[in-house]
């Protein structure tokens, strides 16, 4: 694209030099009075200054036009970026929640567990005690 417009950028100028040497050509090499000759100058000098007002015309009116391309291409973009943002952000949440849970219940799983063997030993240390002391009262 970028060799598009500097072609069409080098062709606009080779127009613009190209019809104001012709004008100059023609109007110097035509046989006419001074008068008419400065006469006729001053008209192609006055088409050229036209010309050149009118491609400025053009000029801005592509320039607004890409730059409301540019402004509606880029808006589309952050809104792309930030949709994709907002799944990642959603997604990478939703993992968390469910690694959370997972973390918890093997937690849970496991204090279930140390309060069991706890207990156990607990009814260890007491039928050991329980024991002791009907050795004691044997002895």
């Amino acid at each position: 694209m970028s060799d598009n417009n500097l072609n069409t950028k080098d062709f606009l100028i080779g127009s613009f030099i190209g019809g104001v040497v012709g004008a100059v050509t023609a109007l110097l090499l035509a046989p006419k009075a001074g008068k008419e000759l400065r006469g006729d100058i001053n008209s192609g000098a006055y088409q050229v200054k036209q010309r050149a007002y009118e491609w400025k015309d053009v000029a801005a009116e592509k320039g607004a036009d890409w730059k409301d391309k540019a402004y509606t291409t880029g808006s589309e973009l952050k809104q792309k970026a930030m949709d994709s943002t907002a799944q990642i952000t959603k997604s990478a949440s939703e993992k968390t929640k469910d690694l959370t849970k997972n973390v918890q219940s093997k937690l849970q799983d496991k204090r279930k567990k140390e309060d069991k063997a706890l207990q156990a030993a607990e009814e260890v240390a007491e039928a050991i005690e329980d024991a002791a002391e009907e050795l004691e009262k044997k002895n």
